[in-house]
């Protein structure tokens, strides 16, 4: 009797943490670093906000990060951070003021996971991308930030406008 509730603990921890983590392979970092990397780098940033048990983040890092030239423009074009928008992990704002991870999804308004950020080295937000996404929305997410389209235009309206 005492063994199925020892079994289930140790599945639901098993899989809990499985569907926590950002995608394999990627060289995500946390948000201090992260921004370090962003700022030395004048680089854009990609903040992956997820959660324990986001059945929803699993997915997308099953469908969409798994693409090898996903993976590789996103290594190449972004310093990655993944963020658990639960986590009362503490971090420092550009500004110098210390907030925690979950705090730092309000700042973004991130109210869920996933939500895929785009900012940049400074902080600014450029776009963001709430829920699951393709491998081509992040083709298309990628040529709006890198061509400099959210310059002018909002992310809705680049896609709207898209051939």
């Amino acid at each position: 009797m005492t063994r199925i509730p020892l079994l289930l603990l140790v599945f639901i921890f098993a899989c809990g943490s499985a569907l926590a983590d950002p995608p394999a392979g990627y060289p995500f970092v946390s948000y201090d670093e992260g921004m370090r990397q962003a700022k030395e780098q004048n680089k854009p940033v990609f903040l992956y906000f997820g959660r324990l048990g986001c059945a929803w983040c699993d997915i997308v890092n099953k469908q969409a990060f798994v693409d090898p030239t996903l993976k590789e423009l996103y290594t190449k074009h972004y310093v990655l951070i993944y963020v658990d928008s639960e986590s009362g992990d503490r971090l420092r704002l550009p500004t110098g003021e210390r907030i925690t991870e979950a705090e730092l999804g309000v700042h973004y308004q991130v109210f869920g996971s996933p939500v895929f950020v785009f900012i940049e080295p400074t902080g600014k937000k450029i776009a963001s991308a709430p829920g699951i996404q393709t491998i081509q929305n992040f083709l298309d997410y990628d040529r709006f930030v890198m061509e400099g389209h959210y310059h002018k235009q909002s992310l809705i309206e680049y896609l709207k406008g898209k051939p």
